[in-house]
Parts: C-alpha cells; structure tokens; sequence
C-alpha cells in the first residue's frame, strides 16, 4: 500500500491539534443526520477522529501514525490505509465520510470514488469551497493564506462530479463558539489566532513563506491593541453565525 501521508505532516502538528480541533456539537448534527439511518460508516482520512457518530460502527482508515496514535481511546483504533486504495469490498459498508480531508489527498478523485465503490448509502463530505475563503477577515491580513489555500481544495465541481449524480451541496453556517478550530470557527475571536498553538492545528498555515505569518500576526496584534480591528470587523463578535466557505456534500 502507498505511504503517502497527503501534503501535511501530522507529526509536527503534534498532540495539540485534539485540543483545537475538537466536534462541534451543531456540525455533527449536520452530518450525522446526512448518513441517514447508516449502521456502517468508513471513516476516510479519520484523523484523531472528529465527527464520527459514537452510536454506530465506525471504521477509521488513516494513513498518518501521528493521528492515528492520538485518538482518544473510546474510539475505534484506525487502520493504517490511504482513501485512493480503500481495504473494503464493493458496497461493503452502509456510508462513508471524510471530514476536512480531501484536500490532503494526493489524489482527490480516485479517493471520492473509492468511498463511492465500498458505500451502498450515502457518501459525506466536509471541505471548503476554494473560491468562498476570501469571506473571513482573515484572508486581509494574510492574502498568502488564501492563495495557498485555494490551490490545495478541490474545487466543489470536482467532488461533485467524482460522486456522481445525486449529489447535493450545502452551505454549513459556522456558529460563533464553534469548537473545531478551523480558520472560520475564530471569525468573531480575532484574538485567538495570536496563539501558536491555534495557527498549528490549523494546515493552512504551513503553506505560506517563512516569516509572513509573524508579520501577519504583529499587524493584527496592533490593530486590536489600537481598535482598528474593531473599528472594520467587530460587528462579528456579535454574529451568532457566518457564512463562509464551510460545505457539506452528500452524495446519495
């Protein structure tokens, strides 16, 4: 089996990113009710295993040692494998899911695909949409993030058609106190992207020159000291939710 970990090295992420990148209770509803009445769910590219529904039976694939090792222990152990060469027969298993994933992938399609092969139900997909990131604040300070970014999601067409007819694609509206720490969940807490160890559970950043990130993070640190920030976007902190680049596919 292929070893290729995608374009993110788990290991350096290291054991924060359970802490940052934890379920968001309103997300899970989303997609738990998308797997429909499932009893058998693939988990693909499972991580530390935000997401998977504890009542059913779960079946994590993982190729990265770091993740797999730090998923907590009521969980399924995850197999080592890679979404583009599933270790399931055809139609073995009610549904599949990948959450935030695909864009890790070295190869998007053929692993779309693979989740269709083994599912005999409904295949669910959380990513972003490339062309929406530019609605967060945050793309103002750092555009490098959003170009970086937007090279590496597949574009929403691409997994639409890899799944195949029956598909659909929902906007998923990120509430304020969201707990998955993604660049979006801080729309309205500026503050949090000051802390490393946020921006380190967060790939994105790994994908921009050396040294921007700290400039980045100096004029957003000035601008809330000076009230700038708040002057241009603090109507945010008071948004129960934002419409972003968040999508939820599903594939019936």
């Amino acid at each position: 089996m292929s070893q290729v970990m995608g374009d993110t090295d788990y290991g350096t992420v290291g054991a924060g990113y359970p802490r940052v990148r934890r379920t968001d209770p309103r997300i899970a509803a989303l997609i738990h009710a998308a797997l429909g009445d499932a009893r058998t769910v693939v988990n693909v590219g499972a991580g530390a295993g935000s997401y998977e529904p504890a009542e059913r039976h779960v079946l994590p694939v993982e190729p990265s040692a770091a993740m797999r090792a730090q998923r907590p222990a009521h969980l399924a152990p995850a197999i080592h494998g890679v979404a583009e060469q599933l270790p399931f027969d055809d139609d073995s298993v009610d549904a599949a899911m990948a959450m935030v994933t695909v864009h890790q992938w070295p190869d998007p399609v053929t692993g779309l695909r693979e989740m269709r092969r083994v599912a005999r139900g409904p295949v669910v997909v959380l990513t972003f949409d490339g062309d929406e990131l530019g609605r967060l604040w945050l793309m103002d300070y750092v555009p490098e993030l959003r170009r970086a970014e937007s090279a590496r999601y597949p574009a929403i067409a691409t997994i639409t058609d890899a799944l195949g007819p029956n598909t659909e694609v929902h906007p998923v509206p990120v509430p304020i106190d969201c707990v998955d720490g993604f660049t979006e969940a801080f729309y309205a807490r500026p503050e949090s992207f000051l802390d490393p160890a946020v921006r380190l559970a967060q790939s994105a950043w790994g994908f921009i020159e050396p040294g921007v990130a700290e400039r980045a993070m100096a004029a957003l640190a000035a601008d809330l000291a000076s009230g700038a920030w708040d002057e241009r976007y603090g109507h945010l902190r008071t948004e129960p939710e934002f419409d972003g680049a968040v999508r939820l596919i599903v594939s019936r």
